[in-house]
């Protein structure tokens, strides 16, 4: 079993032919896909996955996005991708479609420059398993009188419960892991930086100049202009917001001019990929446990760059939510993007301007009616939990942790 995978797709739309798309996909989704056109519940191993529209903008052309979250490798998700009639119909919309709709989606496959997973190697079909198993202890448990019962009996027969029902004996196997040769080439990628260490001290003599320059331009770049979302626009993207435990998001914007400003936010997320994969991989992005998966993408000859995430709770508790626990690592990214409130030194300022702030993200945010996702009751949260009480039936337990899973029973 591989590592969960990303597919992004970025196909040019023909001129004049993005009314016309956007409004069928306004009948494919109301902030949840439906089903009809193209139907990602159909494919194999899919977490999340959407299509949105980027508006033209600047010279630059619109584009259709597809992305998509999976457990299964990419050519066998493209290959099931292409079995859909539906196809034909979305990317019709787009400049260069000849009905060769694995061709195409091939040609139009994009590298995300960098992207997050909440828990690396936890499959869709074992989070949804472990909801399952969850509920049916609720009842078994729901059925009894436990009370007095010390909190080993009552794991005691839990487990005998679950090793009775044919349906639940999966549950006493630990879950599958990731096969050794994708785990083998994990730790080579670990040990990368190990390849810049003869660099180190050029690098080092290099981070003044650095420095200077850096100053220089974000002197030079002033305090932008503070630009608010139209109210009519801001209703339109609520009203595709809030019908799951958890939402999408989607934001694009250009990249400030010039080559050091293109060549820092490359190095910047050259580094959060590699953080993102090694460090933050256990269900906490530096304090913000509430993404599920996410990427950072460049579009128009990296020009343009898109973020896309899928989070749970609402806009506003999710933009508190970076603002409060990690708005220097915003900072980092977005400081290089046009119309990004002030920042000090990189890392400082920015987001900290807390209503600048979600203006800007307001203005950039791109509508997403077409948006599947395959545990829509499920919180990060939730998840975790789940896989703590699959991981309580295995082995031996101390009084205290018995006590402990059984309490989040």
């Amino acid at each position: 079993m591989p590592y969960q995978r990303a597919l992004t797709i970025v196909a040019p739309l023909r001129a004049g032919a993005r009314g016309e798309l956007e409004s069928l996909l306004e009948t494919m989704g109301n902030g949840v896909a439906n089903g009809s056109v193209l139907d990602f519940g159909a494919l194999s191993g899919v977490h999340f996955a959407r299509l949105a529209v980027v508006e033209e903008d600047q010279g630059l052309p619109a584009h259709l996005i597809l992305l998509s979250d999976i457990d299964v490798s990419v050519a066998k998700h493209l290959g099931e991708l292409a079995q859909q009639e539906g196809l034909d119909q979305i990317f019709g919309h787009c400049e260069g479609y000849d009905g060769d709709r694995l061709g195409y989606l091939r040609r139009h496959t994009v590298k995300e420059q960098a992207r997050y997973v909440n828990t690396t190697g936890r499959t869709a079909s074992q989070i949804k398993q472990e909801a399952k198993l969850r509920d049916a202890l609720g009842d078994f448990l729901d059925a009894g009188d436990w009370k007095g019962r010390d909190p080993a009996d009552v794991r005691r027969a839990v487990r005998e419960h679950v090793q009775g029902d044919p349906e639940l004996t999966w549950a006493l196997e630990p879950a599958e892991r990731p096969g050794r040769l994708a785990r083998f080439r994990e730790k080579l990628h670990l040990l990368l930086p190990l390849l810049l260490l003869p660099l180190l001290p050029l690098l080092l003599l290099a981070l003044p100049v650095f420095a200077v320059v850096l100053r220089l331009h974000e002197r030079r770049d002033g305090t932008p202009p503070h630009v608010k979302q139209e109210q009519g626009r801001i209703l339109e993207l609520a009203a595709l917001e809030d019908h799951l435990v958890h939402n999408p998001f989607m934001a694009v914007g250009h990249v400030k001019p010039g080559r050091f400003r293109l060549l820092t936010l490359s190095a910047v997320l050259i580094g959060l990929n590699f953080t993102t994969r090694h460090i933050f991989n256990r269900g906490n992005l530096s304090g913000v446990k509430t993404i599920h998966f996410a990427r950072w993408v460049f579009l128009d000859g990296k020009r343009r760059m898109f973020f896309a995430s899928n989070y749970d709770g609402s806009m506003e508790s999710y933009m508190d939510d970076f603002i409060d626990k990690v708005a220097w690592g915003l900072n980092l990214v977005f400081t290089n993007g046009v119309g990004y409130p002030k920042v000090r030194w990189l890392i400082f300022g920015g987001a900290k301007d807390e209503l600048v702030f979600k203006d800007f993200l307001r203005v950039n945010q791109v509508p997403t009616h077409v948006w599947y996702s395959a545990y829509g009751d499920l919180t990060a949260l939730n998840i975790a939990q789940n896989e703590r009480i699959r991981a309580g039936l295995h082995g031996q337990l101390s009084g205290d942790d018995a006590r402990e899973w059984v309490q989040s029973l």
